[in-house]
Formats: C-alpha cells, sequence, structure tokens
C-alpha cells in the first residue's frame, strides 16, 4: 500500500501543496489530471527526492516505510521508481552501462548476486524490442540526442528492468504519436498485476481509454477537488477543468 499523508511542499518557499493525503492499494491504477501549474509533477518529484523541492511536513508511506525519511537511492530500492515528464540526457555513459548499474544496485541492495555482463546484454536486448527500440541505443550516451519519444521508450526500457512496486508516470504520453502512444500503454497494462501500484499524471483522455484506471483525480491548486471513475476523463473531455472547478 502506498498512504500519502498531510504531505506539505514549497519551493523557494512558495508553498505548492498543503496537506495532500491519497490512498493507493496494492494493484491499484490512480491517475491525476489537472490544469498546468495544479502541483502534479511537483508531487510526484518532491515524493522521489528532487532537490529543489522542500517537504515541510508530512509522510508518504511505501508497505510502512516512510520514503521522505529516506536518501533518494534508498528510496528508488524500497520499490519507487519515477518516468520523468523531461527524461535528462546525459552524454559520455552509455545507456547500456547506466541500466546494468542501475539494476544491480538494486539486487545488491536486496541482497541479490550481480548479473553479469553477458546475461545483462542479452536482457536488455530483449527489453529493448518490447519498446520498440534498435538495439544500437544501448550504445548511445543515454538520452543524448534522442527524440522525446525515444526517450519515453528508454524509461519504459529502465521500468522493465528495474521491476519497482510503486510506478509514478509524470506525463510519460506527452509528445507521443499515436503508435508510440499505444506501444506505451501496452507496455504499461502488461506491467499490471496484483501488488504493482501506479500514480499516473496526464492531460490525456486516449492514454485512460487504453490502460482503463481504477481511480480518476482531479487535482488542482494542490488538492484533490473530484475523485471518480472514467466518467470524469469523459466529462473532462467535454467541459474542460472550469466544469470541476466552479
Amino acid at each position: 500500500m502506498f498512504v500519502i499523508k498531510n504531505l506539505s511542499i514549497s519551493i523557494q518557499d512558495i508553498k505548492i501543496i498543503e496537506d495532500f493525503n491519497l490512498t493507493l492499494k496494492e494493484g491499484e491504477m490512480h491517475v491525476l489530471m489537472g490544469p498546468n501549474g495544479s502541483g502534479k509533477s511537483t508531487l510526484a518529484q518532491a515524493i522521489a527526492g528532487h532537490p529543489s523541492y522542500t517537504i515541510t511536513q508530512g509522510h508518504a508511506y511505501l508497505n510502512q516505510q516512510d520514503l521522505l525519511s529516506l536518501p533518494v537511492h534508498e528510496r528508488a530500492q524500497q520499490g519507487l521508481f519515477l518516468a520523468f515528464q523531461y527524461p535528462l540526457e546525459i552524454p559520455g555513459v552509455s545507456l547500456l552501462s547506466f541500466l546494468k548499474t542501475s539494476v544491480n544496485a538494486h539486487r545488491v541492495a536486496h541482497k541479490l548476486p550481480e548479473i553479469d555482463a553477458v546475461d545483462f546484454i542479452r536482457l536488455a536486448k530483449q527489453h529493448i524490442k518490447t519498446v520498440g527500440l534498435d538495439e544500437s541505443f544501448l550504445y548511445r550516451s543515454f538520452n543524448d540526442g534522442f527524440s522525446g519519444g525515444e526517450k519515453k521508450r528508454c524509461e519504459l526500457l529502465q521500468l522493465l528492468l528495474v521491476d519497482p512496486q510503486l510506478i509514478i508516470l509524470d506525463e510519460t504520453d506527452s509528445g507521443l504519436d499515436i503508435d508510440a502512444l499505444r506501444m506505451i500503454a501496452e507496455v504499461i497494462q502488461s506491467l499490471r498485476d496484483s501488488k504493482r501500484i501506479f500514480l499516473v499524471i496526464t492531460h490525456y483522455q486516449r492514454l485512460l481509454e487504453y490502460l482503463q484506471p481504477d481511480v480518476i483525480h482531479i487535482f488542482a491548486k494542490g488538492k484533490i477537488s473530484c475523485t471518480g471513475d472514467m466518467g470524469i476523463a469523459h466529462l473532462l473531455e467535454e467541459h474542460g477543468y472550469k466544469y470541476f472547478l466552479a
């Protein structure tokens, strides 16, 4: 279970989110939708440990472990994965090297043996086909010169290899054409099971039609103003956010 309790977040002494609460059970997919600047990405990045955001109060428990009490790398080792809206580039570090280091760091943290180079290359080549990228990407610098869609596919590749429990997707669908969107939705759907927890941030109903989430929240001014099922997405498509914020 993932429980956010009384969470308040500021950036440069400006309060963005105040006294926020949310509970996601194992096996559930929740969606946050809201206007630009409402605090959705702030929430995701603060939970992941971005240094620009200050947690002024509250907790975020994953399986009763308060993630906010841990350094960033230990939050990931506890099972948190954040797919960024704007993935970073790391020139000079190959995608393959980055992925292997990340996966083995997780394995060591869980007292599992590291995967050797040969076995990891085989595994990476298997998964890179799943996300629709050529194997040559493994030997290029991490996200350096990649298109927006290619970066989003690499985020999914990391997700498949690391195999986390709590998956936060921050507008993973933004800037994608219809074929890439469908592929990404299929990969996400393939990961849904009785243990994983998804928090999906999006503006677009088309992704939700593929994913069919359990719960949709309308998020504005740092708070949830409305919660419901896919009917909310249909109303939003027809009337816009003003319908929920009036």
